[in-house]
C-alpha cells in the first residue's frame, strides 16, 4: 500500500497547487466521535429529535440549538480533533446494514488510516493553494454539502463530491489513488459487491464565498465551486464566479466504515442488492452529505493555510495538537436516547415503508 501522504503529495502536484502562492497548504486531521445522535442544528435547529442519525466530532459547544451569528471557540471547552485550536463541528448521515429479515444495525466506524487510536469519527483535510490565495471562514460561518433528497448519480466523475472507496483488503487495502480517483474503488453510491477491508465515504465541500453571508437558509447559497464546475480533491486553485468571489479553503471529509463483519452474502437482500443504507434512509448512497459549523479559534486556521501547514501538525504556524488519549475524552450527552449499537427493526426517525428503493 502506498502511504497517504504519497498519494496526497502526489495529487497537490498534478492539481498545480501552490502555483504564484508560496507553497499550498494541506491539513489532514482525525476527530473522534463527540456523540452519535439524532440532532441537527443546521437543517432543523432546535428540533429533538431529527429525522435521522449522524455521527458529530469537533467541540464540545454541538447541541440541537446552536446559536447563529456566534463564534463557536468561545463557546465550546475542548474538541475531539486532534488541533486544539479546531472547536470546529462536523458531521454526516450514518450508515446501517439491512438484514435479509428486514432488521438494521449501525454500521461502526474504524479510524482512517494514518490517523491513530481515534475513537471512530472523522478525518477532515484543509487544503489552499498557498499564501494569500484562500480567506479562512469567519465565527458563525456554516455550510452543508450534499443534498440529502439525492437518489441519482451527477455525472461529475472525478469531479464528484461524495464518493466510497471499497477497500480491497484489512488495513486500508486499494488506498493509492486520490479520493473519488480511483474508476474501480471509488463509486458514487453504495459498492455493489462486498468491501473485505471496509467502506471509506468522502464529503467535499464548495472552495468560494460570497464574502457577505455567514449562512443563508439552505446553508448552500453563500458558497458556490468555481466557474468550471466543482472541485475535485485537492484543487483549490479554480477561478470562483464573480457572484461568490472569495476563495476559501476546501474542506473535505472522510468516514471509514467497518462493513468487514457484514460481507457474507447470505446475510444479504434475497435479490443480492447490496444491504448498505445511510441513516436517512437512502440505499443508493447518492445522498451523503456533511454539515459544517466553523470554530477555530482566532487567526489559527488562516495561519496554517497561509504557512503551507501539511498534515496533522503545524509548526511553522504555531498551531497546539493533542493525542487521541485527551481527543477521546471530549463528548457530549445524547439528547436522544435510543438504540445505535443493537439490531433494530427499523431506522431510527425513519419509517420502513417511506424509504426510497432501488
Amino acid at each position: 500500500m502506498v502511504p497517504w501522504f504519497s498519494f496526497l503529495a502526489l495529487a497537490a502536484v498534478a492539481h498545480g497547487q501552490g502555483r504564484g502562492g508560496g507553497g499550498s497548504a494541506m491539513l489532514r486531521f482525525g476527530c473522534s466521535n463527540i456523540v452519535i445522535d439524532r440532532v441537527d442544528p443546521l437543517v432543523t435547529p432546535g428540533q429533538v429529535p431529527s429525522p435521522h442519525v449522524h455521527q458529530i466530532v469537533g467541540g464540545n459547544a454541538f447541541n440541537a440549538s446552536m446559536p447563529a451569528d456566534t463564534d463557536i471557540s468561545k463557546l465550546a471547552t475542548c474538541t475531539s480533533c486532534t488541533f486544539t485550536e479546531d472547536l470546529s463541528n462536523y458531521w454526516t448521515a450514518s450508515v446501517y446494514f439491512k438484514a435479509r429479515n428486514g432488521s438494521y444495525k449501525r454500521v461502526p466506524q474504524m479510524p482512517n488510516d494514518a490517523i491513530g487510536a481515534a475513537n471512530g469519527g472523522v478525518t477532515v483535510y484543509y487544503t489552499a493553494s498557498g499564501k494569500g490565495q484562500s480567506t479562512a471562514f469567519k465565527p458563525g460561518f456554516r455550510m452543508f454539502s450534499g443534498d440529502a433528497n439525492r437518489r441519482v448519480s451527477t455525472g461529475l466523475g472525478r469531479n464528484t463530491q461524495s464518493c466510497f472507496r471499497c477497500y480491497t483488503g484489512p488495513n486500508f487495502q486499494g488506498n493509492v489513488q486520490s479520493p473519488c480517483f480511483d474508476p474501480k474503488l471509488d463509486t458514487e453510491g453504495f459498492p455493489a459487491t462486498p468491501c473485505p477491508g471496509g467502506i471509506r465515504s468522502s464529503v467535499i465541500f464548495p472552495v468560494c464565498w460570497d464574502g457577505k453571508n455567514l449562512d443563508t437558509p439552505n446553508h448552500i447559497d453563500h458558497v458556490a465551486h468555481p466557474v468550471g464546475g466543482p472541485a475535485s480533491f485537492a484543487v483549490t486553485n479554480g477561478k470562483c464566479p464573480s457572484s461568490h468571489p472569495v476563495k476559501i479553503p476546501q474542506v473535505h471529509l472522510e468516514i471509514v466504515w467497518d462493513t468487514s463483519k457484514f460481507n457474507n452474502k447470505a446475510d444479504w437482500p434475497a435479490d443480492g442488492s447490496q444491504p448498505l443504507v445511510l441513516s436517512n434512509g437512502d440505499n443508493l448512497g447518492y445522498s451523503q452529505h456533511g454539515d459544517y459549523v466553523f470554530g477555530w479559534q482566532g487567526d489559527s486556521l488562516q495561519r496554517a493555510m497561509d504557512n503551507g501547514c501539511f498534515a496533522a501538525s503545524c509548526a511553522a504556524a504555531n498551531l497546539k495538537t493533542q493525542a487521541f488519549p485527551a481527543a477521546n475524552k471530549c463528548v457530549v450527552q445524547k439528547a436522544v436516547h435510543e438504540d445505535h449499537d443493537g439490531w433494530v427493526k427499523q431506522l431510527p426517525g425513519t419509517e420502513m415503508a417511506n424509504m426510497p428503493m432501488a
